[in-house]
């Protein structure tokens, strides 16, 4: 490798404060980022009259942002490696500046969906801080801070709901996007002010083909999956997306396989370590999504349910909270563990944690205090393999890939929870208990689901157990490989 890929914070002690700051920014960055999960929940219900629309026409101001965030993800990494991973970061949060801004003067559907595809197009910050992680903190902190950067997209979510519904409940629903515009502003300041630019870059050509390519099968795929429900599991419409995302993805492979320059290489994703981390994802991403969609309807639901707590949204807000600060402190801990035993063994632990706070929900959902637990159960799993699969990742690849790599990791975390809404959907859709007139999801619908995501987090730690235990998995010791001009081994 050539000298662009020594590290430049290895050059002593004077670059740890600044190696704080920059994990610092990075991680708030990732917050803001992450809060655009969760910032329309609390209204998704009033959208049909605030924008004087259909509500099968306002679900797509969440639609939007999932198609616009699984499109970005893979391009904008690869763009990083190519020319500059702060550059793609300052880039992003523009994008997300200027979404929220577009919604916070929209009083209609359109420019609605067209703000929230902007903010969808910001998704990439999280592997992008990640893979900047990689270049410019020491090696000796590199677990650690990648851990935390990871733990971001968690948290920013658990507490972005509660901030949220605070600000629906108590201003206009435009303020909303006003403070999200805000909270860019800041973060991009700050990227501006402490983030460095890394040298690590690959060059070349953008393979354009293999972006819209990738991009067409995706959004055909995603449509399929989030609308299937709406339009019917067997209408033309969802058979045919799903038809051709199939055509499609299977032709966009074949061409980076011959593409000198691929968009992604699936010669690299094929390793071993790779491949087994990312199918992990998928599983750990379905398991993860499935208490979103569990713990609120229960805590909503009429006490007169006989299982409903009757709560508001900002006491669902409230509940869920402590499990993004437990998850922040998690990730601190599975740094710990990643040093002594390896990332695997981290993630494989993760795995577990996250399968028995679904078992402990199945028999504890009456109080609210029992959800509050499960919650920060599940959310303490979730920070450990936060942390693991980009460490994960980050040991078996080039750093001039680092970008390209952890940002397919997240695009298959997030069709895990893609895949865990659509078929947790039909389950609470056919397993239901009639109340005053209206069908709601059962007991039992909810049991199954929990269940479900019990599997899901088991079938992960399966695939987790055949990750290569090498010195490679080891980030820290990858890292100071590079440092030091020797390769990383496949």
């Amino acid at each position: 490798m050539s000298d662009a890929l020594a590290r430049p914070a290895a050059a002593g002690t004077s670059a740890l404060p600044r190696s704080n700051a920059v994990v610092a920014v990075l991680a708030l960055a990732g917050i803001v980022v992450s809060l655009m999960q969760t910032l329309v929940i609390p209204i998704v219900p009033e959208l049909p009259k605030l924008l004087d629309a259909p509500a099968s026409d306002t679900a797509w101001a969440v639609t939007a942002t999932l198609l616009a965030a699984a499109v970005a993800t893979p391009v904008v990494g690869r763009l990083g490696d190519m020319v500059g991973k702060r550059r793609m970061l300052v880039a992003s949060i523009l994008m997300l500046i200027s979404g929220s801004l577009v919604c916070a003067l929209a009083d209609s559907l359109v420019p609605m969906i067209v703000g929230r595809a902007l903010q969808g197009l910001s998704a990439a910050v999280v592997p992008l801080g990640i893979s900047i992680l990689r270049d410019t903190v020491p090696a000796e902190k590199l677990a650690g801070s990648t851990a935390v950067m990871s733990a971001s997209l968690g948290v920013g979510g658990a507490l972005g709901l509660p901030a949220a519904a605070f600000i629906a409940d108590n201003w206009d629903w435009h303020v909303l996007f006003w403070t999200s515009a805000a909270l860019g502003v800041v973060a991009l300041l700050l990227v501006l002010l402490v983030v460095p630019e890394s040298h690590n870059r690959t060059g070349g050509r953008f393979d354009l083909v293999g972006s819209l390519g990738l991009s067409a099968g995706l959004v055909a795929l995603l449509l399929a999956v989030s609308k299937g429900a709406d339009w019917g599991w067997t209408s033309a419409t969802t058979l045919g997306l799903g038809a051709a995302a199939v055509v499609i993805l299977v032709a966009w492979g074949r061409w980076e396989l011959k593409a000198e320059q691929p968009l992604v290489d699936l010669r690299t994703t094929a390793r071993t370590q790779v491949l087994f981390t990312n199918l992990a994802s998928v599983a750990l991403g379905f398991s993860m999504f499935a208490m979103s969609l569990v713990l609120p309807q229960l805590l909503q639901l009429p006490e007169q349910t006989g299982y409903g707590l009757g709560k508001s949204m900002l006491t669902v807000g409230l509940v869920l909270a402590p499990q993004g600060l437990v998850m922040m402190v998690m990730s601190a801990v599975s740094a710990q563990i990643t040093k002594a035993k390896g990332p695997k063994v981290t993630l494989m632990i993760g795995a577990l944690i996250v399968a028995a706070g679904y078992a402990l929900n199945i028999v504890l959902m009456s109080e609210v205090w029992h959800l509050v637990l499960v919650s920060c159960v599940i959310g303490a799993g979730v920070g450990f393999t936060y942390g693991a699969m980009p460490a994960l990742i980050m040991g078996a690849v080039e750093p001039s890939q680092t970008g390209a790599a952890n940002s397919l990791n997240t695009l298959m975390r997030s069709l895990g929870t893609s895949f865990a809404s659509a078929i947790a959907g039909v389950i609470l859709a056919q397993m239901t208990t009639d109340f005053g007139g209206y069908a709601l999801p059962s007991e039992n619908g909810f049991k199954v689901v929990m269940a479900i995501g019990a599997g899901a987090a088991l079938c992960a730690f399966f695939l987790a157990s055949f990750i290569p235990k090498r010195k490679e998995a080891d980030p820290v010791a990858a890292v100071e490989e590079v440092g030091q001009g020797a390769p990383v081994k496949a």
